[in-house]
């Protein structure tokens, strides 16, 4: 079955588990999608893009690290060519640093930041360009993916990816004002823990695990699902008047500030 196509959705960091949870959920919902991921994730990429199209979708990898200006400009005119405009976006791709401000190296905190930060920046840059109504752009959606660790500082050993997705926070606060009458819309998403890579080590620690899901009201990480459905919904006429928002989706929260 072939579906008609209603829209085109980019997503950066499209290979991992929240980029790739809405990308099967935006297709089944009609957007072409464009998966931008590192070469290196390649494989899992294009295993998505074969499961979207032989399911009736459209969907294209286009390799970038969002860190290089260069390979994001190249993947966003790549993506507009392919699909036109985008209408829906998650900026999904980040990283992770674990380790306590007196233990902190130099490399690994540009490296995050050119990731979580600048290169988000520089993706809403490109997003916006292709989207306003002033350039001829459709509008559209833009979600870029925070954290509940911003509204805290994180977990012990977190704080440097705290402070990123806390610029996230305010960034998409203002870059929401600044294109709003442009037929664009900005918001975050904030999960708690999730089931992912970064979340992959609780998996191999079941004690550890027990302590995260204690600290959630809750008493559960969340899915990638979850968060795609929260993603989806930002991109659909049912978020039409939220712009600027943060959607906190960690399971409540905190309920005390342990060591874990």
């Amino acid at each position: 079955m072939q579906f008609a196509v209603t829209g085109h959705c980019l997503i950066t960091g499209g290979a991992g588990a929240m980029g790739a949870a809405t990308a099967r959920l935006a297709a089944r919902n009609g957007y072409a999608i464009s998966l931008v991921s590192l070469e290196a994730e390649r494989s899992s990429a294009e295993s998505l893009i074969r499961e979207i199209t032989e399911g009736g979708g459209a969907a294209n990898f286009l390799p970038a690290d969002v860190s290089s200006e260069a390979e994001v400009v190249e993947a966003y005119k790549t993506a507009a060519e392919s699909y036109g405009p985008p209408t829906g976006v998650l900026h999904a791709a980040g990283i992770f640093v674990n380790d306590m401000v007196r233990d902190l190296n130099f490399e690994a905190i540009s490296r995050l930041i050119a990731i979580n930060v600048t290169g988000l920046m520089i993706c809403c840059r490109e997003a916006a360009r292709l989207m306003s109504t002033k350039s001829g752009g459709l509008g559209g959606s833009i979600v870029n993916v925070s954290s509940m660790a911003a509204t805290i500082g994180g977990r012990p050993g977190h704080s440097v990816y705290a402070a990123s997705k806390g610029a996230v926070d305010v960034f998409s606060k203002g870059f929401a004002k600044e294109v709003a009458r442009e037929g664009i819309r900005v918001n975050t998403v904030r999960p708690g823990a999730v089931a992912s890579a970064m979340t992959a080590g609780l998996d191999a620690d079941p004690e550890l695990r027990r302590a995260v899901e204690d600290s959630i009201p809750m008493g559960r990480i969340g899915q990638p699902g979850e968060i795609a459905d929260i993603a989806l919904w930002l991109m659909s006429p049912a978020s039409s008047l939220v712009t600027g928002a943060h959607i906190d989706a960690g399971g409540g929260g905190f309920n005390v500030a342990g060591s874990v």
